[in-house]
């Protein structure tokens, strides 16, 4: 059960962290399969001599193969435990975990914080290449080669059409009670000197799919196949369009989370719990992409 406060004798934990997804199958934890979730609580277990694991609280399940730089999650250790390792956990950590995960953070989280309830926004970046010779070999695992040139500018013009709250049922894989509503804060593209396309995307959260079905969408419209208003159509019709596709995961990575003030973390507990609804409501889950 996910609550907002640790359990008398415990402490709650926030841990900073960022990983190169390309090996993994996303976070969540998997039987027989490698996970970052999975990796993270067995060198917790390891590093601080436990004989039980403890389960991290996520702020966004990324999915497989999608990266990190400012992930988010939270832990309830014993007082005890939490006393006798504090000031060691990081370089213990890099001692034990994959050089895919880094933790570089961890501190004794404020009262009310939930690493997953008390977002108030996760920010992605997803980055892509029209150059006609491909992606630099350095940078594969990390930017999506588009053999289209794109016109930043059409992007720019139908990702205004989508920002604020919507029914994303259109751009999300559906599932049994979840809620398809979101309200899309940010979602603008740019070209880098490196020639680079990056969309910068942020939301108080991303149901399964979302920036990636996006995504597909608009380079649809910046290599000519598809007018600028065609994203805002397929959103306004609410159903799932064969032309959407969801790009490779690899182009994505999870930026940031942001959190509100500490004296306001209860309250965003609470909204985000709130059954959610067009006519007002703002319950979030947990990040998806």
């Amino acid at each position: 059960m996910v609550t907002d406060e640790a359990a008398p004798g415990f402490v709650r934990v926030r841990l900073d962290l960022a990983y190169d997804g390309a090996d993994f199958s996303g976070w969540a934890k998997q039987r027989e399969r490698r996970t970052v979730q999975g990796e993270l609580e067995s060198a917790l277990r390891t590093v601080t001599r436990s004989s039980e694991t403890y389960e991290l609280t996520v702020a966004g399940r990324t999915d497989a193969g999608v990266h990190a730089r400012g992930q988010v999650a939270h832990v309830d250790l014993p007082e005890t435990l939490w006393a006798e390792h504090r000031d060691r956990l990081p370089r213990r950590l890099a001692g034990r975990l994959p050089h895919d995960i880094r933790v570089w953070r961890v501190t004794e989280a404020p009262p009310g914080f939930n690493a997953r309830f008390s977002a108030i926004w996760r920010r992605y970046a997803y980055r892509v290449t029209d150059h006609p010779g491909g992606v630099d070999p350095l940078l594969r695992g990390h930017v999506l080669w588009h053999d289209w040139p794109l016109d930043v500018d059409a992007m720019n013009a139908a990702s205004e059409r989508l920002l604020g709250e919507h029914d994303f049922a259109a751009y999300c894989k559906r599932r049994d009670g979840a809620t398809t509503i979101r309200t899309l804060q940010r979602l603008d593209w740019a070209r880098g000197a490196d020639g680079i396309v990056t969309a910068t995307v942020r939301a108080d959260a991303f149901c399964h799919n979302m920036v990636r079905s996006l995504v597909g969408a608009l380079l649809f419209v910046g290599d000519g196949h598809r007018p600028p208003e065609w994203p805002a159509q397929v959103l306004a019709a609410g159903v799932r369009d064969s032309a959407v596709h969801v790009v490779r995961p690899h182009g994505l990575t999870l930026e940031e989370v942001g959190y509100p003030a500490d004296d306001q973390l209860a309250a965003r507990n609470r909204e985000s719990r709130n059954k959610r609804s067009l006519a007002g409501a703002t319950a979030i889950g947990s990040g998806c992409c």
